[in-house]
């Protein structure tokens, strides 16, 4: 949601036609609700789709814990 506030401050969109910083603003809401949630709608679009869960940051040979 920074983004919005940056480009409206640095003149390079007027934020009365917002057009595609709707987006921004959308993934923004997402990650703020996500942060006190836990619920990312996007890790369940993911599992839908079959894409595999990444394995725990620092192991490399996906054998850990």
């Amino acid at each position: 949601m920074l983004s919005l506030i940056l480009a409206h401050v640095m003149g390079q969109v007027n934020l009365a036609n917002m057009s595609w910083l709707w987006f921004t603003l959308f993934v923004g809401a997402n990650l703020f609700q996500s942060g006190f949630t836990q619920f990312c709608p996007m890790d369940t679009i993911l599992k839908k789709l079959g894409v595999p869960d990444a394995p725990p940051a620092g192991c490399d040979t996906g054998r850990c814990g």
